[in-house]
């Protein structure tokens, strides 16, 4: 049985997040683990786990499973006590380029607009994503301008930890 957290369903976990890990009434299950880079954690009875990608509820749902194998009904409560390393980079043509932490995935407009919205000169539908997924590099094209207008909303994307948005 998992318990509600505060968390929000929305973030996902990502290396270099804190977790505190606890079961109740098992004192000797409790624990804080951080993400490794490979976005695994590792816990007692359950081994490793995959926790990158992966919402709050989403973890406690599959220690709870392995932890089922070992205790009757286990109460497991995941807190992230550390949010790090779910960042994005903005460059080029906008107010405030840089990095910024997402606390929840953010589509590329809501990122365009932290960085204080394009500048008088950006290229609207020039903007690329470039993404780093499983070893490979890839560029998505935005149409900003586009997606302002309401037209073409497909290239609004939902942003994951690591892109790097490029407006010339």
């Amino acid at each position: 049985m998992c318990s509600v957290t505060n968390a929000s369903d929305k973030y996902l976990l990502n290396a270099g997040d804190i977790l505190d890990i606890s079961v109740w009434n098992e004192s000797n299950l409790q624990r804080s683990v951080v993400v490794l880079p490979d976005g695994s954690i590792s816990f007692p009875l359950a081994g490793d786990l995959t926790a990158k990608g992966k919402s709050v509820t989403e973890l406690e749902a599959e220690l709870t499973k392995k932890l089922s194998k070992f205790l009757n009904e286990p109460d497991i409560t995941v807190v992230v006590s550390k949010v790090s390393g779910n960042t994005i980079h903005i460059l080029g043509k906008v107010s405030n380029p840089g990095s910024f932490i997402m606390n929840q995935r953010f589509t590329v407009m809501q990122a365009l607009s932290l960085a204080g919205g394009l500048s008088p000169y950006a290229e609207e539908n020039n903007i690329t994503v470039l993404r780093t997924s499983g070893g490979s590099e890839k560029a998505i094209s935005v149409h900003y301008a586009d997606i302002k207008k309401g037209k073409d909303l497909s290239t609004n994307i939902k942003l994951q930890s690591g892109d790097v948005i490029v407006v010339p």
